[in-house]
């Protein structure tokens, strides 16, 4: 007999970081409101200025990006990512991770299609921003995977900044009738 999934297994915490680009380009409001319009939940919000050993931690011993991409791609994104503060927030869904990844789109802009945050806000291509020496400006970060998503909520965000509440879609979001 095929094992019953609990329904709370399905219901996920996923961070996603407002690069600076969105940040500069005054653009992280309607952003955020593309994950509220799905019915994710806002549980933690903030603006930080990260220094190079958190996005160390985040990139490297979570993400694993000099092992997948190499030093050079680290070093690119890293300086990106330095000039300036992004808007770190922490999504609540069914499925959150899955469904967060699926709004923002491929990480290449380029590759994104329209309809999805990079598709529709940004077109750098990898080539391009190898050609410049730069990281891709590709507006948002999203977690890669549930595992990844705990590693990364708990690095940025402590218990303290995280937010259990029953919001008034839930009714609907999450079948709560």
């Amino acid at each position: 007999m095929a094992q019953k999934i609990n329904s709370k297994d399905l219901v996920q915490r996923t961070l996603v970081l407002c690069k600076p680009d969105a940040v500069q380009r005054g653009i992280v409001g309607e952003i955020i409101q593309r994950f509220e319009r799905v019915g994710l939940k806002i549980v933690g919000i903030k603006m930080v200025a990260p220094d190079a050993e958190l996005y160390e931690k985040h990139y490297e011993e979570i993400g694993k990006l000099i092992t997948r991409r190499g030093e050079q791609t680290f070093r690119y994104n890293l300086n990106y990512m330095l000039t300036g503060p992004v808007i770190a927030i922490c999504l609540e869904g069914i499925e959150a991770v899955e469904l967060v990844r699926k709004i923002v789109g491929p990480t290449e802009p380029k590759s994104a299609p329209m309809g999805t945050i990079r598709g529709d806000y940004s077109h750098m291509s990898f080539g391009y921003s190898d050609a410049k020496g730069i990281g891709v400006p590709n507006l948002v970060h999203a977690s890669g995977s549930v595992e990844e998503a705990k590693e990364e909520v708990k690095l940025w965000f402590t218990e303290a900044e995280t937010y259990d509440y029953e919001d008034l879609s839930e009714k609907y979001t999450r079948g709560n009738f």
